[in-house]
């Protein structure tokens, strides 16, 4: 299956269909543009081309994201939309995998697979719908300055679930403690993500991450701020149990929690590598 899709919110809706539908029998390929078909510079023709490829030739039984994976329209790169961020406001090769490598790339409509552990092909496998979405949760990016304020508002409007993407590790300043300790008491969930992206939270470190913890902040671990808000979406969707969304929100469910990141992933396979001698021949 293919599905068109905006690339602004891509993500979001790549990474909730990841939780939504489960156990799929075939693929479902979300594919966009960074700019519209009417321009000679379009990259619609490219990916839809190549996402039909991947949907109807394609070993694979999983939620993925085709878009442009350089900007000279020669290969589109397979992500998986968990890890998925979109880096650049309009380049065409704008969406990179993020804490480890693509997931697989096709050129001229040739498929190549990067991931070992995927679900394949299989039409005899029936689907699994879990569609339940609670969406009284809220993303709050901590900044210098920021006031507690913010947590006591979400508590007394009835939120369910506060994702946090802190600083470093997944740190929070300590005016913060106060009303997320009486959040949690309330039964509010909150999960720990992190700003910088890549790597995870090591809330364990430090003595803030050792308060956060010892409060019941839920550490993220590898999920991406948006993958977080939108697992918690899903998972207060099934229970309010405080024991039960910790261990959903700890067990790797649709492929959004990883190990470890891949050894250079941080620098490699990230879409430059083909232009790199072009790169560094261009006069300063």
């Amino acid at each position: 299956m293919v599905v068109g899709h905006g690339t602004d919110t891509m993500a979001f809706t790549g990474t909730a269909l990841s939780f939504l539908l489960q156990n799929l029998p075939v693929p479902i390929i979300l594919v966009g543009s960074q700019r519209s078909s009417d321009r000679p510079s379009s990259d619609s023709a490219i990916n839809l081309m190549n996402a039909i490829a991947c949907a109807a030739q394609a070993d694979i039984a999983e939620v993925l994201v085709c878009m442009l994976g350089s900007s000279n329209h020669s290969y589109d790169l397979l992500h998986r939309p968990a890890h998925l961020r979109k880096m650049h406001s309009s380049r065409r090769d704008a969406f990179k995998t993020i804490g480890t490598i693509p997931f697989g790339k096709v050129e001229n409509r040739n498929i190549t697979i990067h991931e070992n552990n995927y679900r394949k092909r299989n039409k005899e496998r029936e689907i699994k719908a879990a569609l339940k979405i609670d969406p009284k949760v809220s993303l709050i990016y901590h900044y210098p300055g920021i006031q507690p304020e913010l947590i006591e508002t979400l508590i007394d409007k009835k939120y369910h679930g506060i994702v946090l993407a802190g600083t470093g590790l997944g740190h929070i300043s300590k005016n913060l403690l106060d009303p997320i300790k009486r959040a949690i008491e309330e039964k509010i969930a909150v999960v720990m993500t992190v700003q910088t992206l890549w790597g995870f939270t090591g809330m364990q470190v430090y003595q803030r991450g050792r308060e956060e913890l010892s409060i019941g902040i839920i550490p993220g671990h590898s999920m991406l701020p948006e993958t977080a808000y939108v697992k918690l979406c899903w998972v207060l969707g099934h229970t309010r149990n405080p024991d039960e969304v910790k261990q959903m929100m700890l067990t790797n469910i649709a492929g959004e929690l990883i190990d470890r990141e891949t050894p250079r992933g941080y620098l490699i396979f990230q879409g430059i590598e083909p232009i790199l001698d072009q790169y560094f021949k261009q006069p300063p």
